[in-house]
């Protein structure tokens, strides 16, 4: 087995979801007002240290790593979903 003792890698931290620009519509109320929701955060990168690991050769192959990002808000107040977070 080939011992490597270092490497570069990529890592992103998701992006938030974009706000939704919306507004309420009811029969009898004109002017109903902004309902539109928040976009949902953006993934995490959190990175463990493992002092059993003796070698990075796992990451001389996998060089980027990206959280994924938040969902769009929606209309009625609709927060958009949270990006899922990586460690």
């Amino acid at each position: 087995m080939k011992f490597v003792d270092e490497a570069k890698i990529l890592i992103v931290a998701g992006d938030g979801g974009n706000g939704c620009v919306s507004f309420r519509r009811e029969k009898y109320i004109p002017k109903g007002g902004p309902d539109g929701g928040d976009g949902g955060d953006g993934g995490d990168v959190y990175m463990v240290a493992d002092e059993n690991l003796n070698t990075l050769i796992d990451y001389r192959f996998t060089k980027s790593y990206r959280a994924e990002r938040g969902e769009n808000g929606q209309s009625r107040d609709c927060t958009g979903k949270r990006g899922q977070d990586i460690t």
